[in-house]
């Protein structure tokens, strides 16, 4: 008998299981909506009984009350219209009443039917794999289910396991698998492709899917994109969902049934894949940092897949970032295949333990897959971090950080990002900070909330130096951006993502604290002159200066650079009265800015130049650019200085 006639035979019988399987399906289905469909009759009756009961009691209230007024017709006629009115209220209150009791039925039997669908898809998953595994020994050779050869020592092919092995952290780690999602841009594309038809049988979408996968890695890849790519939510269904239509296959996801993760394990089940649907706490919309997860809020579930010889997380959900804002949803008129429909977030396929735990905690304890669990508790106190920490390589620079970050008495806290060195030249900071119970209040006493956090960059540690203005929780919301210098100088308006959120707790403030002065956004030190402008500081590295009563700054031009520009600030005084005591002047490739500081205190000092023969543009970023009255250009702001001005330096 040859391997085609193996393969053939094991594709009929998986046909016939599927048959029967959507036979218990529809019955299942059946069940549900005449379930729903008595739940439904029950209320209208009981509605309608008390509806007679309660008009009866008001007509012969009414009666009653009519037959004692025996003087006037007007007085009938306020009877009347009183009686009008209330039978009128009457319905009303009781429409509401109807409508709100069937919601919280309905929602109480879809919470029930989710589970009896998750009961089912979980029995059959196991009947498929069971099929599977049985005929596997036979077609080996056909149908290549070993792993590569990178994962087997010698020539000896790993065999994929016959039962789900138990729950154990991985000991190769996801960046020793792929280092880059382009590694499976063949993978990816059929799934993109097999997603723009509707299949009529798992049996078929999954072979369409994984027939032409080499390892069992592609394989739960093809299902992870497949998922990504179509957009389940928006699917259009016909009404009667016979099970034999193409969308009866995804009937599931129409009626809120079956939810991405029993999906992904049904269909791993027809690629003879274990996979298990772990349940958990996500800290997910609406989450904040410092928030303890009970009861039924952010509850969320997830998957783990065995691939590579080892359980490995996958969110389908998170994966696929079809909830854009509106704001970025592609424009009307473009093509169906569109690149933006295919963005997904490859940080949730085959995520690693440590940074999963991050974002979710299972109810069970080994489903966090590491070799030393943490508890719930620990699992609040984690920092709030989103995939992009990860994605750009992000980590903390200092020990120890939990979700709260506590103030010392002079209401400062600082909070430190370390970026790799590959990343130090392109990755752009910014931040946020509001009141931790109002998202509302941006500023305090007419100051910005922005005017009390200092960002600054030194090597390739950001650092963000937050003074509580007065006592009370903060929310520091930190944003990131991959942006190479020519990006960022063209002023595009450049989309910051969020890469980790704090809540800053003041719990008592000895001192008051002033605002910085009134800046650019962004950024404090030169840092930020060196990546966009090659401009070198030769006197002051750092961001904060310690300065007499007059002050000399230099930079070397690395490239030539033409138009400098400076502006001092400092609180109460108007930037126009401050504007005399800054000068620069350029010799070589030199460029000295002096300053005579009026009086003593905190002055900041914006710079701002443009590059020899760059256009010019208008250039809004963030209020990063500056005009003075006599010039017809705009310039872009290269950076800034906080300087401290006394007699005694």
């Amino acid at each position: 008998m040859t391997a085609e006639n193996t393969a053939n035979e094991a594709r009929e019988e998986q046909a016939h299981l599927e048959m029967k399987h959507r036979k218990e399906e529809d019955d299942l289905y059946r069940r549900f909506a005449k379930k729903r469909e008595e739940e439904d009759r029950k209320i209208q009756s009981e509605f309608q009984d008390e509806w007679e009961r309660e008009l009866q009691r008001l007509t012969h209230k009414f009666e009653k009350e009519l037959a004692t007024s025996r003087r006037s017709r007007d007085e009938a006629n306020v009877l009347t219209l009183r009686h009008e009115q209330q039978k009128e209220d009457l319905e009303k209150n009781m429409t509401l009443r109807r409508s709100k009791k069937k919601e919280s039925i309905t929602r109480k039997m879809l919470e029930h039917e989710r589970y009896e669908t998750a009961a089912l898809v979980d029995r059959q998953s196991s009947e498929m794999l069971e099929l599977i595994s049985a005929r596997r020994s036979e077609y080996m050779q056909s149908e290549s289910i070993f792993l590569d050869d990178e994962f087997s020592e010698g020539a000896v092919p790993i065999e994929y396991p016959l039962n789900a092995p138990i729950p154990a952290p991985p000991a190769v780690s996801k960046f020793q698998i792929y280092t880059d999602p382009i590694e499976f841009e063949d993978v990816d594309r059929i799934a993109i492709s097999v997603a723009q038809e509707d299949q009529k049988t798992f049996t078929d979408l999954v072979r369409q899917l994984v027939g032409r996968c080499t390892t069992d890695i592609e394989k739960a890849r093809t299902i992870f994109r497949w998922i990504t790519v179509k957009n389940l939510n928006a699917m259009h269904f016909d009404d009667d969902l016979r099970g034999d239509t193409p969308m009866g296959l995804l009937r599931g996801i129409k009626y809120g049934t079956e939810s991405y993760h029993v999906l992904f394990k049904r269909l791993c089940s027809y690629a003879g894949l274990h996979c298990v649907v772990i349940k958990g706490y996500s800290k997910s919309a609406g989450y904040q940092p410092g928030v303890k997860f009970q009861d039924s809020r952010f509850r969320n579930s997830w998957n783990a897949v065995y691939v590579a010889g080892a359980w490995r997380f996958v969110q389908c959900n998170w994966g696929a970032r079809h909830l854009v804002n509106a704001k970025e949803a592609p424009k009307q008129g473009r093509g169906k295949n569109d690149s933006l429909r295919y963005e997904y977030d490859d940080h949730y396929f085959l995520t690693d333990p440590r940074e999963f735990i991050y974002e979710f905690y299972p109810l069970q304890e080994e489903w966090q897959l590491l070799k030393r669990p943490i508890t719930l508790r620990e699992f609040e106190n984690l920092p709030f971090v989103r995939s992009l920490f990860f994605r750009y390589g992000l980590h903390f620079a200092d020990e120890g950080y939990g979700a709260v970050v506590f103030t010392d008495d002079t209401g400062a806290a600082t909070v430190r990002i370390a970026m790799p060195t590959d990343m130090q030249s392109c990755l752009i900071f910014h931040y946020n900070l509001k009141f931790y119970d109002s998202d509302e209040e941006l500023s305090y006493d007419g100051v910005s909330l922005k005017r009390f956090v200092m960002q600054s960059v030194i090597g390739n540690i950001v650092a963000f130096r937050v003074h509580a203005p007065c006592s009370g929780a903060f929310l520091l919301d930190i944003f990131a951006n991959a942006v190479t210098p020519q990006e960022y100088l063209t002023g595009e308006p450049m989309k910051f993502k969020s890469v980790c959120k704090f809540k800053i707790c003041c719990e008592e403030l000895q001192t008051v604290m002033v605002p910085l002065p009134d800046c650019a956004s962004g950024e404090w030190g030169p840092t930020k002159a060196t990546r966009l402008f090659g401009l070198i500081p030769i006197t002051h590295q750092d961001p904060l200066i310690f300065a007499g009563r007059s002050l000399d700054l230099q930079f070397r031009m690395s490239r030539p650079l033409t138009d400098f520009m400076a502006t001092l600030h400092k609180n109460g005084i108007e930037e126009k009265k401050l504007a005399k005591y800054v000068t620069h002047s350029t010799l070589d490739d030199i460029v000295t800015f002096i300053i005579n500081f009026p009086e003593e205190g905190q002055y900041g000092l914006d710079i701002y130049t443009r590059e020899l023969g760059a256009p010019q543009h208008h250039h809004h970023h963030n209020n990063n650019s500056s005009s003075s009255s006599g010039e017809k250009h705009l310039l872009t702001h290269c950076c800034k200085y906080l300087i401290n001005s006394s007699k005694r330096n």
